[in-house]
């Protein structure tokens, strides 16, 4: 990084914290603190609803999800346009006249405290182990880019978040989430433009469409109902809406942001402003990570994009076996250099390969891209042989990688200051909603005395920097997982479907009491957990999207269950007595 790349990032940054700090500053009753006021129009609830999903995550882990996967991850968010409009319906009409401040104390008017406590403690559970995630990601990004320990970056990152989150409350999260994703949008529009500028002279839009498609990379919709793949329309559409009707519907973080709303109005259009431009703002951040790829298809690659594991090779009776297998990598990037040429201007070209075998061009980029990918398994196995402690897995240093090696001076440290604006305006709203619900859900309702606004604004804000320090601890014992994008997707899936079971049922079958679904809920739990390890361990195959289907199912099912086999019971006594 140049000096001017560092300017740009500090002073992006400094706006940011600064202006969070100033705009919000003063607020001493709970009104102005957690639901800011109720001041926001339409367009910034949509906006601070897309920035606390929009993570740095996103712009970490997409890209490189789809430089090794596609654009097959978009199905993921299927079900999206279907949650919103049953949360705008239902959902929000509710919170709206109840008047409520945190999701879960409608639990308490339909059930009881006990269900009420049961719901903020998952949601507290599931929610501080993701806002660690949030923490972790960005830590990468300058780990990679500065060489310094991530325990340290982790601890510098969270505290400058908790900074302006216990300044100004939830305003201070909303206020600073417009200007973060303005950030986010000039960042990713500029990177994109750029990389298609970069292909060769003779490749534009439409020929890197031809070769990504031969790559495999544009394979969106898949309409199987295999289990070992993730991703997949039914999938998405099924599982997805299950997923998104848990995290905008019951997840305090979403919650709080439309909860911020002038009036029912403002939030009902600021949740469907966040469904119609989400897909699409998704796609994009996929299909930038695919033009990566195909970038990449004509110039230089690393063996492995994560820096810290070609270091770990180097010096060790490894090193040798490791270089040789980089000069095949690059012998293999001429040839497919050449064929992805061809590619462009004909995929149905016939190439005759060196066994003979002739095959259309397409179908021989696949095949290098195959060899490619083979090449590159065994150098994980070569790192992990020199070093197993380092990470292996490289999808998350993709893009990074990318930013740092190829990009012009300036918008380097803007395309950081993207990712951790991303990061801080996601890890804000997470703080922000911890605190809330532990102040509102857990503490102030077990107080015996009452005390005055001023104490559980401060109370919260004592909150908030605790849920920041679990955060930071958090985030120095994560790890890459399979993905980032994935690992927090999957922690919330474990949790989501019964947090929306008990809301599902709540809003729409009576007949379920509260003791039915407190002893439901807590059973379910424990299944979906047990699935997930038992999919862990290959014993049962069930890709976690489908945990939230099944969870809200089972908590429905025993509800029903528990609440019948309840009365029987009671009219069994009373005949006998």
């Amino acid at each position: 990084m140049q000096q001017i790349d560092w300017i740009v990032l500090v002073a992006t940054l400094a706006f940011i914290v600064l202006y969070g700090v100033y705009k919000t500053r003063g607020r001493t009753n709970v009104q102005d603190y957690i639901r800011g006021g109720n001041e926001s129009k339409w367009w910034t609830v949509g906006l601070s609803v897309m920035a606390t999903q929009a993570s740095a995550i996103t712009f970490l882990s997409t890209p490189g999800q789809a430089y090794n996967d596609g654009l097959g991850f978009v199905q993921f968010y299927f079900g999206l346009p279907i949650a919103v409009i049953i949360i705008c319906i239902f959902f929000i009409p509710i919170y709206y006249k109840l008047n409520v401040y945190t999701a879960y104390e409608y639990l308490e008017s339909r059930f009881d405290k006990r269900t009420r406590s049961l719901a903020s403690g998952l949601f507290l559970l599931s929610r501080g182990l993701a806002a660690g995630i949030t923490i972790f990601a960005p830590s990468i990004i300058l780990s990679a880019v500065l060489g310094w320990d991530l325990n340290t970056l982790n601890i510098i990152i969270g505290l400058l978040v908790v900074i302006y989150t216990i300044s100004g409350g939830t305003k201070a999260v909303t206020v600073t989430q417009k200007q973060q994703m303005g950030v986010i949008f000039l960042g990713m529009f500029a990177a994109f433009f750029l990389i298609i500028s970069y292909l060769p002279e003779d490749i534009n839009f439409n020929n890197a469409l031809e070769i990504a498609g031969a790559g495999g990379k544009l394979d969106v919709l898949d309409f199987s109902f295999d289990f070992d793949n993730r991703y997949t329309f039914w999938s998405g559409i099924l599982g997805g809406t299950f997923l998104m009707l848990s995290y905008f519907g019951t997840d305090q973080s979403q919650v709080q942001r439309y909860l911020s709303g002038k009036s029912l109005r403002e939030m009902q259009l600021g949740m469907i402003f966040n469904g119609l431009l989400k897909v699409p703002m998704q796609f994009f951040i996929l299909l930038v990570g695919v033009m990566v790829f195909v970038f990449y298809q004509f110039n230089p690659t690393p063996l492995n994009f994560n820096p810290a594991a070609t270091a770990a090779v180097q010096g060790t009776p490894f090193e040798k076996e490791y270089n040789g297998l980089q000069n095949k990598l690059d012998e293999l990037r001429s040839d497919k250099s050449e064929i992805g040429f061809q590619v462009a201007v004909d995929p149905n070209q016939a190439i005759t390969q060196p066994n003979g075998t002739i095959v259309k061009a397409s179908q021989a980029l696949a095949e290098i891209n195959k060899e490619e990918n083979k090449i590159r398994n065994e150098a994980r196995m070569i790192i992990r042989q020199a070093d197993k402690n380092v990470e292996t897995n490289d999808k998350d240093y993709v893009f990074i990688h990318f930013i740092l090696n190829n990009l012009p001076r300036g918008l380097i440290g803007l395309l950081l200051a993207v990712i951790l604006s991303a990061a801080m305006s996601s890890t804000a709203s997470e703080l922000n909603a911890l605190a809330a619900t532990t102040t509102v859900d857990f503490y102030r309702r077990n107080l015996e005395e009452e005390k005055d606004e001023s104490h559980f604004v401060d109370a919260t804000k004592w909150f908030t920097l605790s849920w920041g320090i679990l955060a930071i601890l958090i985030a120095c014992t994560a790890n890459l997982f399979d993905n980032l994008i994935q690992l927090v997707n999957i922690i919330g899936s474990i949790f989501y479907g019964t947090i929306l079971g008990i809301f599902m049922s709540a809003f729409f079958i009576k007949k379920i009491q509260s003791k039915a679904v407190f002893i439901a809920a807590i059973l379910t739990q424990i299944i979906i957990i047990a699935l997930f390890c038992l999919d862990k361990f290959e014993y049962i195959r069930l890709p976690y999207l489908w945990l939230n289907v099944v969870g809200c199912a089972l908590v429905i099912s025993f509800g029903l269950l528990f609440q019948i086999a309840g009365k029987q019971t009671l009219n069994t006594e009373s005949t006998n007595s």
